[in-house]
């Protein structure tokens, strides 16, 4: 997938255009790891993780990250969402991995 032609509005603001998907954000399946303290989430709630990158947190500004974040909330896609940090989500969701991340970052072309 060519992102810059998927993703225009948002290439346009981000300095590297050669930039690469896992430095934009990434959707990581949340499971049950007792050895680990890495991710506040329940596995049983939250079954995916989201970390949205610099880059697009750069190029979206504080404003529209906050108004992503509330947009991301109320998709009906979750059916559990928290955020932990205004770059990092909890979610549950019947979707693939791949789908929240083309969800995610259409929601990110929209705010541009």
């Amino acid at each position: 997938m060519n992102l810059a032609v998927k993703y225009p509005k948002l290439f346009e603001k981000l300095e590297d255009k050669e930039i690469e998907l896992r430095h934009l954000l990434n959707v990581d399946e949340n499971y049950e790891d007792y050895d680990s303290e890495e991710y506040e989430f329940d596995h049983e709630d939250y079954n995916y993780v989201i970390y949205i990158a610099d880059p697009v947190k750069e190029a979206l500004g504080k404003e529209k990250m906050e108004e992503f974040m509330v947009k991301l909330h109320d998709h009906d896609t979750f059916e559990n969402f928290v955020a932990s940090e205004m770059d990092l989500y909890g979610v549950k969701s019947n979707l693939s991995e791949e789908e929240i991340v083309a969800l995610t970052l259409n929601l990110v072309e929209e705010l541009m």
